[in-house]
């Protein structure tokens, strides 16, 4: 992968935040891909641009409201020219958190336009403990890295 098309797709992510922290669901929803699928932490699934623009110009409006995302990139790899996968630490809050308690995978496609969206994204509370008991119970079920 060239410096360039990283430079692109965390760029993408940059616009995402950019849009979560102005409350601006339109133009959050414009990082995504018109059939884009949006699974968030609570398990509600949004099907395409539209109605995940509308459903965060809601959230903005009440829930969400005056909110900041907070996101550090885990991994990025491409697979092949157009597609990108980027697993993510992040939350959302007035402030930032003392830890990020979400993992998130983004699926990014290269449009015909030339530009890079949002094709499916999956948001996972963290839970440690669960994961520490687990590893415990189970140490072979631990991650190798």
């Amino acid at each position: 992968m060239q410096v360039s098309e990283e430079t692109r797709i965390l760029a993408t992510l940059e616009r995402l935040a950019a849009a979560w922290n102005r409350g601006d669901g339109a133009a959050y929803g414009q990082e995504f891909t018109t059939d884009a699928s949006y699974v968030t932490y609570v398990g509600t699934v949004y099907r395409g641009r539209d109605d995940l623009a509308a459903g965060h110009a809601a959230l903005f409006g009440k829930f969400l409201k005056d909110t900041q995302m907070f996101t550090e990139v885990v991994e990025l790899r491409t697979y092949g020219e157009r597609t990108a996968v980027v697993v993510t630490r992040g939350d959302v809050g007035k402030k930032r958190p003392r830890r990020l308690t979400k993992v998130q995978t983004f699926t990014l496609v290269l449009g015909d336009d030339g530009q890079w969206r949002v094709a499916a994204f999956q948001n996972t509370k963290h839970r440690r403990l669960m994961e520490a008991v687990s590893f415990r119970m189970l140490p072979a079920s631990a991650p190798l890295g």
